[in-house]
């Protein structure tokens, strides 16, 4: 009898949540993506519960620096011209308080533009990154080595965008993948069902709390 290996599903207990781009200026600001704001809240409630269960979590954010060509070519021509869109040191560039524990933390954006990471807490950090995927030019599939995670949790901000080429990248890095439905703006069924076709889970955010914080 031949057995079937499975090489998708979800392990809990070595997970990483990934947030991709929660920052200022795309919640509510100068570049705000639609239903961004919306998600905040259930986006704590998932930091929380990973945070409860000692899991690894990375704040995935962007910073562009004005007048400079290294940034994703839909803003390019902009960014050079000297927009300020999530601009290092900037209010716009910050990831929501509700989201790091209730305090701001201010963002080392000489250490992040650098590849650095910046540590917020135990197992939990923040990553730069210039371009749509997490993974392109940045230390997170390094630090995701060193928590001994293989499953990759994908939340946060615009799916066509940065969270799908995340997952499509850690797909591609032989992670098991899921993406929090209801903690990502700009799903869509469609969406959806492509990301599925490539092995990625679909679940809640009390979906997974709850595998998460299981006795």
């Amino acid at each position: 009898m031949t057995t079937t290996v499975d090489h998708t599903s979800l392990h809990v207990d070595r997970a990483a949540l990934v947030v991709i781009d929660v920052q200022t200026d795309f919640v509510d600001g100068s570049a705000t993506v639609p239903g961004t704001a919306e998600v905040l809240p259930r986006l704590a409630q998932l930091i929380r519960a990973f945070r409860a269960a000692g899991r690894p979590v990375a704040h995935v954010v962007r910073l562009y620096v004005p007048g400079s060509a290294d940034v994703d070519t839909v803003r390019r021509a902009a960014v050079e011209g000297g927009a300020q869109i999530v601009a290092p040191g900037t209010p716009g560039a910050q990831i929501p308080a509700v989201l790091t524990g209730g305090a701001a933390v201010e963002l080392d954006a000489g250490l992040l533009l650098a590849g650095g990471l910046q540590e917020l807490g135990a197992r939990e950090v923040v990553v730069g990154k210039q371009r749509w995927s997490a993974f392109h030019r940045t230390g997170l599939d390094a630090w995701l080595a060193a928590q001994d995670v293989d499953s990759v949790v994908v939340a946060g901000c615009n799916l066509p965008n940065c969270p799908r080429a995340t997952l499509f990248d850690a797909s591609e890095r032989d992670y098991r993948t899921a993406l929090v439905v209801d903690a990502t703006s700009q799903t869509t069924p469609e969406r959806l069902a492509d990301l599925t076709l490539i092995g990625v889970n679909l679940v809640t955010t009390d979906e997974l709390a709850a595998r998460l914080l299981a006795p």
